[in-house]
């Protein structure tokens, strides 16, 4: 910049660099629109896999688009915003994450076109505000209700979300521990269904197929007990947990103790052990037959542990004692002198297994538990890294049905609806908003367009086909792509439904970026700062 004089006046340190109006909104929307290419291809369950390579070399194979965009180091300021709306869908909906941001990146797509037609962006912007506030009313109209007692449309939703990431070999085990597990840990609260999905703990191990993968009514301890003389199975167990050491207290000061005589050193052994013995005592008056420590247990505690036929497993983490406490009903006990029978929680059986070259302690067939445990098998780590991500999306699947009480119609068809009432809404709304709410209508298209790709489907032929059958009304409002045969057909009728929340949460959070990309028309990116030399 330069001054009165002709002498530059430097206002942004050397290096950085700052782009203006059109140029900074093209460029933003390029990277954003990036982050979708790079998922698009990844959608429903005909959907390519990406390999993702780390910076140490490690090979991740996935088309779980929360993966894919969690592990894309990516630089842009607008991708990295992509990238927040597939975690914020991840965390809200459970599942969904490639579709929102297949759906912003279309958005952007269609933004670009009204932008080279002279439609400034805060007519865009209002205009998909617009839409995205017409597409929820008409979702909540559409969406058909699902409860507790509906397992079968439960068991459909963790299907749809399990198809295509692997697990079909053993969708027909696989949905019913999904749908058990999310059930067991549902709670009513205020005449509403709340699924806490940390109450569900899921643990992976090589070996066995699939298909074996299995529920347990309880909590998986990846810990082994502490002796080998403790008892490796106890039925009927009643159970402990302690939030302290088993172990003699230390003091704080810097106390010496003079010893003039060989006796008094037994007599100071003795009375430590004593003090050992006494823990251990309470722990079996109380009745108790497995002991978990959230701390450390001495040596000697294990001992007279062990010689009481006490199972015992030290150092637990927190989560699990709590995970523990929900499934078996008992108190987390903060001091060895406070535990009494009262405190106590019981468990059909626990036992200690080693599976996979790993010593797991399984608390088993607790009654009517609020913290549950999937045991996922697998031949491969990276059959069961993927069975892990198909799970936790049919988990958060079934769970977001649940909490709205509401489900849809996947394959494409509600968003082909969608963008046909969306077409007729902008028909009655007068300005160039209009212009931006048919951009939004044909934005949604992408979602059946990209289904019938990856079936090898023509999608000018397909998204006609689906038109014309949306177009007569309640008769074809369910009408979708079925990828699996490769025509359009009822996805009701074939079973494809997902949780109403993912579609509203895709919605709103693929909105809301598209229109922060918007509204940016600076960037200013300071030079970055080199290292300095090694000495």
């Amino acid at each position: 910049m330069a001054g009165q004089m002709g002498q530059p006046v430097l206002i942004l340190p050397e290096g950085a660099f700052r782009s203006t109006g059109r140029d900074a909104m093209k460029a933003n929307i390029s990277a954003a629109k990036f982050v979708g290419e790079v998922v698009r291809t990844t959608l429903g369950p005909k959907g390519m896999d990406k390999m993702l390579v780390d910076d140490l070399g490690d090979i991740t194979i996935t088309n779980d688009g929360a993966t894919i965009v969690d592990n894309m180091k990516v630089e842009h300021p607008a991708a990295k915003m992509m990238v927040e709306i597939a975690k914020t869908q991840d965390k809200e909906a459970g599942d969904g994450t490639t579709t929102v941001v297949v759906l912003a990146s279309s958005l952007l797509d269609q933004s670009e076109k009204l932008l080279n037609n002279g439609i400034h962006p805060t007519v865009i912007i209002r205009g998909y505000t617009m839409a995205a506030a017409q597409a929820q009313k008409i979702l909540e109209k559409i969406a058909r209700k699902v409860t507790l007692d509906d397992k079968e449309i439960l068991e459909k939703i963790a299907v749809t979300a399990m198809t295509g990431k692997g697990s079909e070999a053993a969708k027909t085990e696989l949905k019913n521990l999904c749908v058990t597990a999310v059930t067991s840990v549902a709670v009513k609260e205020n005449g509403k269904i709340k699924v806490n999905q940390d109450d569900i703990q899921i643990v992976k191990k090589i070996g066995k197929s699939m298909a074996e993968s299995e529920l347990i009514e309880g909590v998986i301890i990846e810990k082994e007990t502490l002796n080998i003389e403790m008892p490796k199975t106890i039925k009927n167990a009643k159970i402990a947990l302690l939030d302290a050491a088993l172990e003699v207290k230390k003091t704080e000061t810097d106390a010496k103790i003079s010893i003039k005589d060989p006796s008094q050193m037994q007599k100071f052994l003795e009375q430590e052990e004593n003090a050992l013995k006494n823990m251990v005592d309470i722990v079996k008056k109380s009745g108790a037959k497995v002991l978990f420590c959230q701390k450390g247990i001495d040596d000697v505690a294990q001992y007279y542990l062990a010689k009481d036929e006490i199972l015992a497993v030290r150092r637990v983490k927190k989560s699990d004692m709590e995970k523990l406490s929900k499934a078996t009903d008992a108190k987390i006990v903060s001091s060895i002198k406070d535990l009494s029978s009262d405190d106590l929680g019981s468990a059909g059986v626990i036992e200690q297994v080693k599976i996979a070259g790993d010593e797991l302690v399984l608390v088993k067939e607790c009654k009517n538990p609020k913290a549950v445990a999937l045991l996922l098998r697998g031949g491969t780590e990276h059959v069961v890294d993927e069975l892990e991500r198909a799970v936790k999306d049919a988990v958060g699947g079934v769970a977001s049905a649940l909490e709205t009480g509401k489900y849809v119609v996947g394959a494409g068809a509600l968003e082909t609806e969608l963008s046909l009432q969306l077409e007729n809404y902008a028909k009655t709304v007068g300005g160039r908003e209009q212009l931006a709410i048919s951009a939004f209508a044909e934005a949604l298209e992408i979602i059946p367009k990209t289904l019938a790709e990856s079936a090898g489907l023509d999608a000018i032929d397909t998204i006609v086909s689906l038109k014309e059958k949306h177009a007569k009304g309640n008769d074809g409002i369910d009408f979708g792509v079925d990828v699996m045969n490769k025509k359009i057909a009822n996805m009701y009728e074939q079973n494809v439904v997902e949780p109403l929340r993912i579609k509203t949460q895709a919605i709103s959070s693929a909105t809301e970026a598209v229109e922060m990309i918007l509204r940016i028309d600076d960037v200013v990116a300071s030079a970055k700062k080199s290292m300095p030399p090694m000495p």
